[in-house]
Parts: structure tokens; C-alpha cells; sequence
């Protein structure tokens, strides 16, 4: 019964490798290789597509990381700048402080003060103090009287006619001293030239 059953079995695989012989003439090779081509050109097109798209994900992520990056630091600077502006004359407030203090004891000093040297004294060493302390921060006053007239530093108010012949086109007198700081104009000095 064995015996049977195992011819049967060999008799099947032969005709199935007939079969198979048969079906493989050179035009079914062909067609089984062009639809194993077609396959794998669109297996690789799909790779190289699914590629692309890759890298336009990543390309598109970077672009927006480096968009929101950008965005920060221009808020960041703008908050910056912000701060800077409302805090640029802090420095030169602070030092002020103490000029304004002494002139507070000045004025308390003058309400019971029956000498007015000593008055004068006090106000004279706040004055020079608080020139000092602008000085320090880079103001300077700038030159006027019986100096050539320069639109760089003086503005002319008026002309009035020159006492002497030498004093012709310079500054006869100063109406209001101008200032420079760090030797850029912050104010004109305003002054009466010589024609």
C-alpha cells in the first residue's frame, strides 16, 4: 500500500516538472523577465520617489527650525534694543544723583542761612560738581567767544557791526553755550558774529 502511494506521489512530480518544462519556452522566459524588470523599475521608482519625499520632509523641517530660529532672534533683539532705550541714560542718571542731593541740602542751607557768602560758596562747589561729573561721561563745552564763526559747532543768532576790524567774522558774544559729547554737537552754541 506503501509502494502504491509512493509512485503515485513521483508520477505527480514528474508530470508537474513537465508541466513547468512546458511553460517555459522563450517567450514565457521573457515575459517572466520583463514583468521581473517592470517590477523592480517600479519597486526603484517608488524607492527613489519615497527618497524624494524624504528629503523634502527634512528639508522643509530645517527651513522652518531655522524660520522660528530667525523669528526669536529678531524678537530677542528688538526686546533688546527696547531695553537699551529705556535704560541708555541710567548710567548718567546714577552719577547725577548726587549733585541733585547736594543741591537739596543747598536750598535747605539757603531757608535758614543769614550769610550769603557761604550760600554761594555751596552752590559754586554743586556747579562745578555737577560739570565734573558730566565731564566725566564726555561732555565738553564748546569754545566760543572771539573764535572764528564755525557752522559746525555755532549757530548765529544775529550780526551786529565789529568793534574792531580783527573781529570780523568771529563770535562777539555767546547767547547760549553749546555742548559736545564724546566731540559729536549735542547743542549748538548760539552766538552773535562780528560783520
Amino acid at each position: 500500500m506503501f509502494n502504491k502511494k509512493k509512485n503515485h506521489d513521483k508520477e505527480e512530480n514528474i508530470m508537474d516538472t513537465e508541466n513547468t518544462s512546458e511553460n517555459t519556452t522563450p517567450e514565457n522566459v521573457e515575459n517572466t523577465d520583463a514583468s521581473a524588470n517592470n517590477e523592480t523599475e517600479q519597486v526603484s521608482e517608488l524607492s527613489v520617489e519615497d527618497k524624494l519625499k524624504e528629503e523634502v520632509q527634512q528639508l522643509n523641517d530645517k527651513y522652518l527650525r531655522l524660520y522660528a530660529e530667525f523669528d526669536n532672534y529678531k524678537r530677542r533683539t528688538q526686546k533688546e534694543r527696547v531695553e537699551l532705550l529705556q535704560t541708555a541714560g541710567k548710567d548718567v542718571i546714577v552719577s547725577l544723583l548726587t549733585v541733585l542731593d547736594d543741591f537739596d541740602r543747598a536750598l535747605k542751607a539757603m531757608e535758614t542761612a543769614t550769610d550769603i557768602a557761604p550760600v554761594k560758596e555751596g552752590i559754586l562747589l554743586v556747579s562745578t560738581k555737577l560739570k565734573n561729573t558730566l565731564a566725566q561721561k564726555g561732555l565738553k563745552d564748546v569754545e566760543s567767544i572771539s573764535k572764528e564763526f564755525n557752522t559746525d559747532f555755532h549757530e548765529a543768532i544775529t550780526n551786529i557791526p565789529a568793534p574792531t576790524e580783527d573781529m570780523k567774522g568771529k563770535v562777539i558774544d555767546e547767547v547760549e553755550k553749546g555742548y559736545t559729547l564724546n566731540d559729536n554737537v549735542i547743542r549748538f552754541a548760539k552766538v552773535v558774529v562780528g560783520a
